[in-house]
């Protein structure tokens, strides 16, 4: 009998994480609890942290968590990418985000063991594997692990969150020395990662993609600009790891291109809204990525180099390389295994010649097979191994 998972990861239903993937195709055999984000900073007093903490707030007042059938008519949450079983429970989580002294920690954690032991218990777990993917919630999933019969803890580690924008840091560097110890097990995204950890308790698991959504054709999305010209596009939040002065540059060299970017338009993007050929089309649901990503000539990875991107692993990566055009990229160690499906640009000059070079690109469907066995599917088969020898 498969063992059950109490997961504390992102927001259910936010834009598919690896997490999710690999939560999704696991709760097909098993009960899930799943808890909503307990943070990884502490809230600030803007629009966005607001708006955010308002929509928890609304949700935390519902009277009981629900199940995941319900999951696709709230109004704060999108469509999962998976479908789950009638087993997975979501939890909107009250707590206090990434505290930091002692009392602060202690109450934090009384406040999540409040909400969750009497939904665990209700459960009737079998054995349970508590995974989080996030250091600040270390205080309750050790206190877990040591009162649930036969619990062991997992931590995914996605992310340098030593270099990750949006996080405090300090306390999260140190929550995460502390899960490190705890943990039985500590899955790794990227090689980076993987080396940063006692061996013995460590294993890596790439990132996998979405086979199916992504080399099935589909459909070109309406708002792509459809006029002959050449497309460049990149999907992802216009954050600060985008390198804007390179695209700046590039953009302004290639007047007869399109250049699409679909995600969350941030302050650090605004640079870009001047420039006539560039198309700042906000986000999109994930299950319509490849309307976008399937129809344009040249996908882009403009990363500025820094300790974060050299510890990732995109997701967008395998997603480019399925839906078969091809990727122009800054340099970084993920690459490594597809540089022959990839052009690697250092300086705007190198990324203006190799855009011109897509310009009639097709589909090509060896690069789509080049990723054929690096589905979820596969990812979570191999995660399930490690899970039940634990």
């Amino acid at each position: 009998m498969a063992r059950d998972l109490v997961v504390f990861g992102e927001d259910w239903g936010a834009l598919p994480s690896s997490t999710q993937h690999l939560i999704g195709h696991l709760a097909q055999q098993r009960k899930v609890i799943w808890v909503n984000s307990i943070g990884l900073r502490r809230p600030r007093l803007n629009y966005q942290d607001l708006r955010r903490a308002w929509k928890k707030l609304s949700a935390c007042s519902k009277k009981r968590p629900v199940y995941s059938e319900n999951l696709a008519s709230r109004s704060e949450v999108t469509t999962p990418a998976y479908p789950v079983s009638q087993h997975f429970q979501l939890i909107q989580p009250r707590t206090l985000p990434a505290p930091r002294s002692a009392l602060a920690r202690n109450i934090a954690t009384r406040l999540l063991s409040q909400q969750l032991y009497p939904v665990i218990d209700r459960a009737a777990l079998n054995r349970p594997i508590i995974w989080t993917s996030l250091p600040t919630a270390v205080d309750v999933a050790a206190q877990l692990k040591t009162q649930l019969p036969g619990a062991s803890l997992v931590y995914y580690c996605g992310d340098d969150f030593s270099a990750l924008a949006g996080v405090d840091h300090q306390t999260v560097c140190k929550r995460q020395q502390e899960l490190a110890v705890q943990a039985d097990l500590i899955v790794t995204a990227s090689e980076s990662l993987y080396y940063r950890f006692s061996p013995t308790k460590c294993r890596l698991l790439n990132h996998g993609v979405d086979l199916e959504l992504f080399t099935k054709p589909a459909s070109r999305a309406a708002d792509l600009p459809d006029d002959g010209r050449p497309i460049a596009g990149f999907y992802g939040s216009l954050n600060s790891w985008i390198d804007f002065k390179l695209l700046q540059r590039v953009i302004t060299q290639l007047p007869n291109w399109h250049f699409v970017f679909v995600g969350r338009v941030t302050a650090a993007a605004t640079k870009l809204k001047n420039l006539g050929n560039v198309h700042l089309l906000g986000e999109r649901p994930h299950q319509q990525l490849p309307q976008y990503s399937q129809h344009w000539q040249a996908a882009l990875l403009p990363f500025v180099d820094n300790p974060q991107i050299r510890a990732c692993n995109p997701l967008k990566l395998r997603e480019y390389l399925a839906a078969g055009r091809p990727i122009v990229s800054t340099p970084f160690p993920a690459l490594t295994p597809y540089l022959s499906w990839l052009k690697v640009v250092n300086d705007p000059q190198s990324m203006v010649t190799s855009l011109r070079q897509c310009a009639a690109s097709t589909i090509d469907i060896q690069r789509a097979e080049s990723v054929k066995q690096e589905s979820w599917a596969k990812k979570s088969e191999q995660l399930d191994s490690w899970l039940e020898a634990l």
